[in-house]
């Protein structure tokens, strides 16, 4: 029996990829949490706003006095509007597909095809988020659907996942000399911008390259350590380092790195 939606999804590197989707429950638990936060940010807007409305009504009420009332009560709705979109957007194109609520129930947000979420398919979600809400339509949209969308899921192209923890695993062995290789890129490369879904291609390429044709392993390892590269923004790799080795080096350093509790990306985003 299955408790969870599971999805697999192959990447443009031909692996496959496994994920569980987030479910109603954790949604709306994320969703309580935004909101909690979102009513503090609109709480001092709008006070800010309340300030700046008495200064303005003070200083123009003799000039304009019908349409000042009119004026002040629209751009408070386009604040109130502004804040509301504008918190889904800015989060979750800035933490990749997360919010504050999503990250404290750990739950992302990924395009359909598994990359990272961008800033068209957030707006689009964003800008659909009050039909969802208005009557549940999301949620039982949710309940409804295989992949567990919402109506913005849908018309974004995206789906929320369940974010993985990065587990020590006994299916593959790694090389003595690639511990020392990570201790290296724990320093020199940025490794907050890997994603667990980049993780979790690592894993399965080192899970599955033994049963790998010598001639496919070699070209995917060399793309995957390619793309891996530039993720981590790593000029150049050490002369001599295989890219089977470096693969390795960035598994350990990745696991080492959210072991420790080194979150530098989140700890600097707040």
């Amino acid at each position: 029996m299955r408790f969870f939606n599971r999805l697999t999804l192959q990447t443009p590197e031909s692996v496959e990829l496994e994920f569980t989707l987030a479910g109603i429950g954790n949604r709306a638990y994320a969703l309580v949490v935004d909101y909690i936060i979102w009513g503090f940010i609109l709480i001092f807007l709008l006070v800010i706003w309340a300030l700046l409305s008495v200064f303005i009504s003070e200083n123009l009420s003799n000039i304009y006095a019908e349409q000042l009332t009119l004026w002040l009560t629209a751009i408070q709705v386009f604040i109130i509007f502004a804040a509301y979109v504008g918190y889904f957007v800015f989060f979750e194109t800035i933490w990749q597909g997360q919010t504050p609520g999503k990250r404290f129930v750990k739950i992302r947000v990924i395009c359909d095809d598994g990359r990272p979420v961008r800033l068209q398919q957030s707006t689009l979600r964003a800008l659909l988020r009050p039909i969802d809400d208005l009557f549940f339509v999301g949620a039982f949209l949710i309940m409804l659907s295989k992949r567990e969308k919402r109506l913005g899921d849908w018309v974004g192209g995206t789906m929320v996942i369940q974010e993985d923890r990065p587990t020590t695993s006994t299916k593959f062995s790694l090389s003595n000399e690639a511990q020392t290789i990570a201790n290296k890129l724990l320093v020199e490369a940025d490794l907050s911008h890997l994603l667990p879904e980049d993780f979790a291609v690592i894993r399965e390429y080192l899970q599955r390259r033994d049963g790998m044709l010598p001639k496919a392993r070699i070209e995917l390892c060399r793309k995957l350590a390619e793309r891996v590269k530039n993720i981590i923004s790593l000029e150049e790799v050490p002369e001599g380092i295989t890219a089977n080795l470096f693969l390795e080096a960035v598994y350990l350093a990745y696991q080492k790195r959210s072991v420790s509790g080194d979150w530098r990306s989140g700890i600097n985003d707040w």
